[in-house]
């Protein structure tokens, strides 16, 4: 029997296998091009990308904690023309769709940067970041599902590429946002970005990241969070589901499958192993085969009727 891993996440887009790479963990895929081979990823979604170039938030950036990190990066990136001009001609060289992540603080430039990026060769599509805890603003537009609708649709005028919607966990009803997602235009959505966190240094009695003192938790601590919320958008909407969030091996891939995943993005674990996702490809389609299964997506668990939606907040979990 033949495993179809192909994902149809809409507009065209259509990924080769459904393991792919997460935003803000790969780069762009230029320093990795070097040590794995990236044409064989099911996607790579890009470091998020602004209107202007940013220079990020001061050092230090990341901190170690039990079971992930913390990141406080601040979007360091070369800005949309940049992107536009010299990435994308390197990204229309290869096989491997790339998804650029796309991030505002307003919803004009949001407007600006996907207006700039519609029907540039190389670009496949665009993952809208409305979730990124470690800008100004940056978790207004997701925590509240009109706001968040409002740049959907905004930026569903302006481009003719799948829009994938990058949800944020640190809401009380994760569900509400993807449905007004969807409606105001969304082919799909991943999730989740990064939660709220923080790592206290005893020493100096302050915080370990200056901004704030919050950034992003990500990696394996997250990732019954993470299964939770997509559990929860599953059964909120129809639409393809994109699961990240603390993916290091196939077999936590294939919980996200279970959980109600079309695709998964691998994040932290390449910054231990820049071949993880290729490991957690392989392992997957290995157990494809074993179980004679046509498509990954028949793992996908069906909850009772009556069930209630679960909450992704991290309140909510006891």
């Amino acid at each position: 029997m033949t495993v179809d891993l192909s994902v149809d996440l809409g507009r065209g887009l259509v990924l080769p296998n459904p393991v792919g790479v997460a935003s803000g963990t790969f780069g762009y895929g230029f320093e990795f091009e070097e040590l794995v081979d990236i044409q064989r990823l099911g996607a790579i979604w890009t470091k998020g990308t602004t209107l202007l170039p940013r220079a990020g938030n001061p050092p230090p950036r990341v901190a170690e904690t039990t079971g992930g990190m913390l990141n406080s990066i601040g979007l360091h990136n070369p800005g949309v023309e940049h992107v536009a001009t010299v990435y994308a001609p390197r990204f229309a060289r290869w096989r491997v769709p790339v998804v650029v992540n796309v991030a505002a603080g307003s919803l004009e430039e949001y407007v600006a940067v996907v207006r700039r990026l519609d029907g540039v060769p190389g670009v496949a599509g665009i993952e809208l970041n409305i979730s990124c805890p470690n800008i100004a603003h940056g978790l207004d537009f997701g925590r509240d599902p009109a706001a968040a609708a409002r740049v959907v649709e905004a930026t569903r005028a302006v481009t003719g590429l799948c829009l994938v919607v990058k949800l944020s966990p640190n809401v009380t009803g994760i569900g509400d946002v993807a449905r007004a997602v969807c409606a105001a235009g969304a082919d799909a959505v991943s999730l989740v970005n990064t939660y709220v966190g923080m790592k206290i240094h005893l020493g100096v009695r302050r915080p370990v990241l200056p901004r704030a003192g919050t950034g992003g938790l990500s990696g394996p601590a997250i990732k019954p969070l993470a299964l939770a919320a997509v559990a929860a958008v599953r059964a909120a909407v129809r639409v393809p589901v994109v699961g990240i969030g603390g993916i290091a091996s196939a077999a936590d891939a294939l919980e996200f499958f279970v959980a109600g995943a079309d695709a998964v993005q691998v994040g932290t674990a390449s910054f231990a192993d820049c071949g993880a996702a290729l490991t957690v490809l392989d392992g997957c389609a290995e157990y494809a085969a074993r179980h004679r299964l046509e498509r990954l997506t028949e793992l996908r668990w069906t909850p009772p009727a009556d069930r209630a939606e679960p909450s992704a907040a991290p309140t909510s979990v006891r």
